[in-house]
């Protein structure tokens, strides 16, 4: 993790993209070890780095997760991942959309309504589609 903020300091302006961080994120105290997991030691370490870091770095951090209902609550303090955006699944239309650019690489019947498809996918996302 030091190394990670190290090398993003060095290659700034740069952004630092963090995907699943639920894997490294999760409530502190509920793993087996004790409090003292390589995970939990990790995400000390990943609260450390984002503390000394500083707006005008020219490092934007950002991280994914399709679980934040288990993050620690100290990743989302203010100063850390203090902002949060909700990307929700997609609605008929847009996985209409996404029916259409995945369709484009394969060959289908003439008879087949990709908005029909995608009125009976309810709640499936991209990667599901």
């Amino acid at each position: 993790v030091r190394d990670l903020f190290d090398q993003g300091k060095h290659n700034a302006p740069c952004i630092i993209f963090i995907d699943e961080i639920d894997a490294v994120g999760r409530h502190r105290g509920a793993g087996l070890g004790g409090g003292h997991d390589e995970r939990e030691q990790t995400l000390n370490q990943l609260l450390v780095e984002m503390d000394g870091f500083e707006s005008n770095e020219g490092v934007i951090l950002i991280a994914a997760t399709n679980r934040p209902d288990v993050l620690d609550p100290a990743l989302l303090r203010p100063g850390r991942f203090d902002r949060q955006i909700v990307v929700d699944q997609p609605d008929v239309k847009g996985r209409e959309g996404i029916l259409r650019v995945h369709a484009k690489k394969i060959k289908m019947a003439d008879d087949v309504d990709l908005n029909i498809l995608a009125r009976g996918t309810p709640g499936m996302s991209g990667a599901d589609l």
